[in-house]
């Protein structure tokens, strides 16, 4: 997080005294296995299988803003200047008119497209607070993006994490590190993939409050999470940034909102002062020049800043060697040159079905040694509705002591064809790795009647039963299997009749052969009612099915009964 504001040196009492209990409060709330280190970041023993992008946050673990709420206060005191009431349960409570109708947008679009989340908008509020001060107040246009862009800061490995440049500085205009951007503050590598449109306006853009908002909410929902789980909502929230106190203090602001809000002017919210990063051995402050051996610092370089009466030191008699800047450490990312198939087996699933196989990928370096601790993404490219596990069409997996990233299982869409799957490294300038996978039709290798009833009819009328037939496919139900119904003219010619019975189309004129059919959940397939014209005799129906399920129904038509003659007059 970027978005530097002016610090209150003292904090009032309420306040204080807030954050104790709160911390208390939420302490039992703690995902298991988790403890802080001495930065504010998370380690745990474990990752929950069912989140493979644990490693992987929306924020790279950025710095964020450590305010709890205040004790609400039935008089909030205005700021001089602002109008805004500040320093109370009140003026905490107001959140910016444009931000708050992006939280509510987006709350709304994921209970139409991911209604299973159940994700709140206060949720999104609560990070919003905690990553940028809902805006730094409100600081939007009419359109929601923010006046100035909000950037974090420079993730060089300098207190911070290091993450290279990703995004060739399109996003945060770094072209050598990545930075955390806009309101909600994406890292690009993350924005790539979970970026939404939230205002209409055709672009994905992390500056804007609306995209921001929704790109949010869609991360939070992604791996089926359920956040009215208690569970379920500390996974989505440490993966926004993994950080156990990160998790107390969203969840402080949650609960606060939950309470009750309102609506203040955009540009007027109240501004947050403590930052996670305050004490992380990272100071904006220049270093003090190395004073050379042998000789007395001046006073301008005294701890506490001057008043030292100790002569200025004489120059030294001979000038000291340059200084070699220090070099950062390599990260692991930074030794890989290649990626290998990690012994992935062919990719093949019917359409509907999850794929048996999973993608697996391997980090090397040059020599070939196996790389631990390396992000790999793995995106699905091509026109295909498979997902992964949870929906998503993005997931990216840390490698293990073998240097293996093994992606989330893909579930087969129902468009079939080929789709590939491709592997890149995140903070690394590696050709990705594709693999084909492959969708095939839902299929049937088997048909019969669920009746054994004769179908007959007299002729010009109509029959009695309607044809049913059951799917199976390896004496499983075949669900959604593709079939087609023909009169057909003979056992050996397939081609439609021309004569006997019919069905009827929704106009009601005479076809003899039905296709686009599918078989229902349980395999079951019920075709229209049937007719007879004028013609007398026996007649043959043949259904198909993709994967080639055949079935052939007689059907018999009986001449209708002669009129007795009428009796003479004599």
């Amino acid at each position: 997080m970027a978005a530097q504001f002016g610090r209150r040196v003292v904090k009032g009492a309420a306040t204080t005294a807030v954050a104790a209990v709160a911390v208390a409060a939420l302490s039992a709330s703690q995902a298991p296995g988790v403890t802080d280190t001495a930065q504010g970041r998370q380690n745990t023993g474990s990752q929950p299988s069912s989140d493979p992008d644990a490693d992987n946050s929306a924020t790279g673990n950025s710095p964020y803003y450590t305010d709890l709420p205040p004790l609400n206060s039935p008089t909030p005191t205005p700021t001089t200047g602002t109008g805004t009431p500040t320093g109370t349960g009140e003026a905490e409570a107001g959140i910016p008119a444009t931000v708050l109708d992006a939280y509510k947008k987006a709350e709304a679009a994921l209970g139409e497209s991911k209604p299973g989340c159940n994700l709140p908008w206060q949720l999104l509020a609560a990070i919003g607070k905690v990553e940028s001060g809902q805006a730094r107040g409100g600081r939007v246009d009419a359109n929601g993006t923010t006046i100035t862009p909000i950037l974090g800061p420079v993730l060089n490995g300098n207190g911070f994490a290091r993450i290279t440049d990703t995004d060739g500085g399109a996003y945060d205009g770094d072209t050598t590190h990545d930075r955390a951007v806009g309101p909600m503050q994406f890292i690009p590598s993350t924005w790539e993939w979970s970026g939404r449109d939230g205002n209409g306006d055709g672009k994905k853009d992390p500056n804007n409050i609306y995209d921001a908002a929704l790109a949010a909410g869609g991360y939070l929902c992604r791996f089926g999470w359920d956040l009215s789980d208690k569970a379920d909502l500390r996974r989505a929230i440490l993966s926004y940034n993994n950080s156990t106190h990160y998790l107390n203090t969203v969840l402080s602001w949650l609960e606060y909102y939950r309470k009750g809000t309102h609506e203040v002017p955009d540009g007027t919210g109240t501004l947050p002062s403590g930052r996670s990063d305050d004490n992380n051995g990272s100071s904006s402050s220049p270093t003090p020049t190395p004073t050379p051996p042998g000789t007395t610092p001046p006073s301008s370089q005294t701890p506490g800043g001057g008043g030292s009466t100790s002569p200025s030191p004489k120059p030294p008699t001979t000038t000291p060697p340059p200084s070699t800047p220090p070099t950062t450490p390599a990260t692991p990312t930074d030794t890989v040159d290649h990626l290998e198939d990690a012994g992935t087996a062919k990719l093949t699933a019917t359409a509907g079905d999850a794929f048996a196989e999973k993608i697996a990928t391997r980090t090397e370096t040059e020599a070939g040694k196996a790389v631990a601790k390396v992000r790999v993404r793995f995106t699905i490219v091509g026109d295909t509705d498979s997902v992964f596990t949870g929906g998503e069409s993005v997931a990216t997996v840390v490698t293990n002591s073998a240097g293996v990233a093994t992606a989330p299982a893909l579930k087969a869409g129902e468009k079939t064809g080929d789709f590939t799957v491709r592997a890149t490294v995140v903070g690394r300038a590696v050709t990705g790795l594709d693999y084909k996978a492959t969708v095939t039709a839902r299929q049937a290798d088997a048909l019969a009647r669920t009746s054994d009833t004769a179908l007959t009819c007299v002729a010009g009328g109509e029959f009695a039963d309607q044809v049913e037939l059951k799917a199976t496919y390896k004496g499983a139900a075949a669900d959604g299997v593709a079939a087609t119904a023909t009169l057909i003219k003979a056992a050996d010619d397939a081609t439609a009749n021309d004569k006997g019975p019919y069905f009827k189309d929704a106009d009601g004129k005479t076809v003899r052969t039905l296709a686009g059919l599918k078989t229902d959940a349980n395999g079951l397939l019920k075709l229209p009612k049937l007719y007879a014209d004028d013609t007398a005799g026996t007649f043959l129906l043949r259904i198909n099915t993709t994967g080639g399920a055949t079935l052939t129904v007689e059907l018999k038509v009986t001449a209708a009964p002669s009129s007795s003659p009428s009796p003479s007059a004599s």
